[in-house]
């Protein structure tokens, strides 16, 4: 156990700046977007222009590549929940059909394995199914949380889930730590949401 404990403590202060600054936004874009508070789009940007730069210096390329994805539906998403709440204070909840979530599931699996296939053969990325399933399932996720379904949560539970591991084993100690306060978040995230007036 002492031992455990002092890997945690050594791959957390042997990490780069970058990954800590990057620990630091992501918390506060995440807690802000529990809260459904409009500043969360801002501090998203930042934070995900961070993160491309740190996955593609640590060969993470699918989740490098996808950071610039973020940045675009972080923007159309700030958009989205402005423009389309009308008079009301913010854009409600909604929620997925069953068949819109089962063909969500379905073709996020599909991508997974595609994009696993074409790392493997045009890179040399140091997990490719693990950078595949993170960067599929939370390109889904994103897009849902953009158009403000609530099933973008248990999304980014099975995508926060895979990348805590994958990240520890690369060395980014405080990128892994992150991800799991994701994983909390996003527990909280899903509760706090479906106890917001929801639509669908």
């Amino acid at each position: 156990m002492n031992h455990l404990l002092s890997d945690i403590w050594n791959g957390l202060t042997e990490a780069s700046w970058l990954d800590q600054l990057n620990l630091v936004l992501g918390i506060a874009g995440v807690w802000l977007m529990v809260r459904r508070n409009l500043w969360a789009f801002p501090v998203g940007l930042i934070a995900v222009t961070v993160q491309g730069v740190l996955f593609f210096r640590t060969r993470f390329y699918a989740d490098a590549t996808l950071q610039v994805f973020f940045f675009v539906s972080l923007v159309w998403g700030w958009w989205h929940w402005v423009k389309d709440r009308g008079a009301a204070p913010e854009l409600p909840v909604t929620r997925m059909s069953p068949r819109a979530l089962s063909l969500t599931l379905l073709g996020t699996l599909l991508a997974t394995v595609l994009w696993a296939f074409a790392l493997v053969e045009w890179t040399d990325a140091v997990m490719p199914l693990r950078d595949a399933f993170i960067a599929s399932f939370s390109v889904a996720a994103q897009v849902l949380q953009a158009r403000k379904n609530l099933e973008n949560w248990p999304l980014w539970l099975a995508a926060n889930g895979v990348a805590i591991v994958s990240y520890w084993y690369a060395d980014l100690g405080y990128t892994a730590f992150l991800y799991a306060i994701y994983l909390v978040l996003a527990v909280f995230g899903w509760r706090a949401w479906a106890r917001a007036k929801t639509v669908g």
